[in-house]
């Protein structure tokens, strides 16, 4: 039987680090695009409504990213699919 304690720390590590990424990555790009948009409405106070919803539906999309990350993460460290194999 192979070590596990080996494994589950791997596990671990590679969980940390695919939030760590997973997770900065996306917040820098919604300061990234709320930068733009305050941007834009300095420039173009009139289209606020129209920047607005476009910059709701991108933040919105952005951060999914994340929670996808948060959720392979999740099954990573309580339901590996690897380790049905290393058992075997």
């Amino acid at each position: 039987m192979p070590d596990l304690s080996t494994f589950t720390l791997a596990s671990t590590v590679a969980a940390i680090l695919g939030i760590s990424i997973g997770v900065m990555l996306p917040a820098i790009a919604m300061g990234w695009a709320i930068s733009r948009a305050l941007d834009a409405l300095s420039r173009q106070p009139e289209a606020e409504r129209a920047i607005m919803r476009t910059l709701f539906i991108g933040l919105a999309m952005i951060e999914s990213l994340a929670i996808y990350v948060l959720v392979i993460v999740l099954i990573i460290l309580f339901r590996n699919p690897l380790l049905a194999y290393l058992l075997q």
